[in-house]
């Protein structure tokens, strides 16, 4: 497994995880359920939550990564 991101809050990680997965990578958070109970102290706390996919996604995930950040982002003024 290769960290592909590392995000503060919980839902911006399962926003990611949803976007690789609707591509088709699969994407792991190994610490969603801690972070469930323990809320954003935890987070901070251990820098992040992980976003994981296999080694054989990373460069396919990244692309849709950035991809995503820059939709999200809209375009750019001229």
């Amino acid at each position: 497994m290769k960290t592909i991101a590392t995000c503060q809050q919980l839902i911006e990680a399962q926003i990611l995880q949803a976007t690789l997965g609707g591509s088709g990578i699969k994407a792991y958070l190994p610490e969603e359920l801690t972070a469930q109970t323990s809320g954003n102290a935890y987070n901070y706390a251990m820098g992040g939550l992980r976003v994981q996919v296999e080694e054989e996604d990373v460069d396919a995930a990244r692309t849709i990564l950035a991809d995503f950040n820059n939709a999200a982002t809209g375009p750019e003024n001229p």
